[in-house]
């Protein structure tokens, strides 16, 4: 800062029309570059959320399918014996 020739107050230089803009630019790349990386950190979280449910699931059925297949063959036991 330097100081004003007529009052002797510090004044802040000035910016250019070009400086302003990159200023401008660079905050809005930030910004977006942050917003994207929140996005992604969200859609990572709900997408692992979602993988672990299904394959609770899947193994809910497998072990289903076990035992309505353990129940048929001693149905079968029972009734040769």
């Amino acid at each position: 800062m330097s100081p004003s020739r007529d009052t002797g107050l510090v004044t802040a230089p000035r910016l250019s029309k070009f400086e302003i803009r990159k200023d401008v630019l660079q905050t809005a790349v930030e910004a977006t570059a942050s917003t994207v990386g929140e996005v992604t950190t969200i859609l990572t979280g709900a997408i692992r959320d979602v993988a672990s449910s299904v394959g609770g699931l899947a193994t809910e059925l497998f072990e289903l399918r076990e035992s309505a297949r353990r129940a048929a063959a001693d149905g079968d036991e029972d009734t040769s014996e």
